[in-house]
């Protein structure tokens, strides 16, 4: 899934998550880490080719950590691929973080908490989804919680502009007959947007969490939250197939190539590129979804197929550079 990451300030159309964006750590895009909540302001105004580099490389890790989950779905089904994650994720970033557990108040917790829930209900929803759809238009349509959002936010009459680009993507996607988007499954479809709807609600809670606690132990805890929710319905679907050694470290590659990784890049990024080049730069994923669809898991696309991405791409870039410009002039 996308990494889904989010600015501590105004929600823009960003990655896994997770999560990360990246988490980002993410979706379900994800989606994994949210970088840029508890990242530091970036020392210049620009961005050069090292940084833009480092997101690039992070959405990589997200999605073919996605196609790994995939490979291994018939192993441990998809929520238990989820439980794997979350659960490795979690592991390594409470012993690298080691987060305090006091001198935080009611309203922290709950926070931290809906955080957690929102990351659990993105991964589960996302990792249902491509168990039934191919990987790019998994992500094309998870993209669209996060892009409805800015728009939403935004309130103004350009952004109807990429909403209706978006919307013709989605046409896309859904009528062209054949292989590729043509005949989506239904379920798998809802299950990508229902993670969209995740990603978005992600995206508040992850830039609430970066407010009230320091550097990345808000997405520590909430990610052992997530963990906790997800666990009944891994033992539920793949019982003691969870404990089998090659699964498990194969899980822990998802969780490093879908969470702890990403999550690191973003964070070295957001700390020289400014957020709203991020935020652009991560409307890519339905792109490098599609990608490692293709190289990994042998998902072809026509030429329709490309077009219905790049339209809710365009759209999700023309979103953020027109949150940016109203920044800019209210500045």
């Amino acid at each position: 899934m996308p990494a889904p990451s989010s600015a501590p300030t105004t929600p823009t159309p960003t990655s896994s998550t997770p999560t990360a964006p990246a988490t980002s750590a993410t979706a379900a895009s994800a989606p994994a880490a949210s970088a840029s909540a508890t990242a530091p302001a970036p020392a210049t105004g620009g961005g050069g080719l090292g940084p833009v580099a480092l997101v690039i490389a992070a959405g990589v890790s997200v999605q073919f950590g996605a196609a790994l989950a995939v490979m291994i779905m018939p192993r441990a089904g998809a929520a238990g691929v989820v439980t794997l994650r979350l659960a490795a994720a979690a592991l390594v970033l409470l012993l690298l973080c080691r987060p305090k557990v006091r001198g935080y108040t009611h309203s922290d917790w709950t926070t931290v908490v809906w955080f957690g829930v929102t990351m659990a209900g993105m991964n589960g929803l996302f990792y249902q989804a491509i168990d039934r759809i191919p990987l790019g238009p998994a992500v094309t349509l998870e993209v669209l919680g996060p892009l409805a959002l800015s728009v939403i936010v935004s309130r103004r009459l350009v952004n109807l502009l990429w909403a209706g680009l978006a919307l013709a993507g989605v046409v896309l996607l859904s009528s062209h007959g054949g292989g590729g988007f043509g005949g989506l499954d239904p379920l798998g479809a809802a299950f990508a947007l229902g993670a969209g709807g995740m990603w978005a609600a992600y995206i508040v809670f992850s830039a609430r969490t970066g407010r009230r606690f320091p550097q990345a132990d808000g997405l520590a805890l909430a990610m052992a939250v997530a963990a906790v929710l997800s666990l009944p319905l891994g033992v539920i679907e793949a019982g003691s197939d969870l404990l089998v050694p090659s699964t498990l470290a194969l899980g822990l590659g998802v969780a490093v190539l879908s969470s702890v990784l990403p999550y690191t890049l973003e964070l070295l990024a957001l700390r020289r590129l400014p957020a709203p080049t991020f935020a652009i730069l991560m409307s890519l994923e339905p792109a490098i979804a599609a990608t490692a669809g293709f190289l990994v898991l042998n998902q072809a696309m026509s030429v329709l197929d490309a077009l219905a991405i790049a339209l809710v791409i365009a759209a999700s870039m023309g979103a953020v550079r027109s949150q940016t410009r109203k920044r800019a002039k209210a500045a």
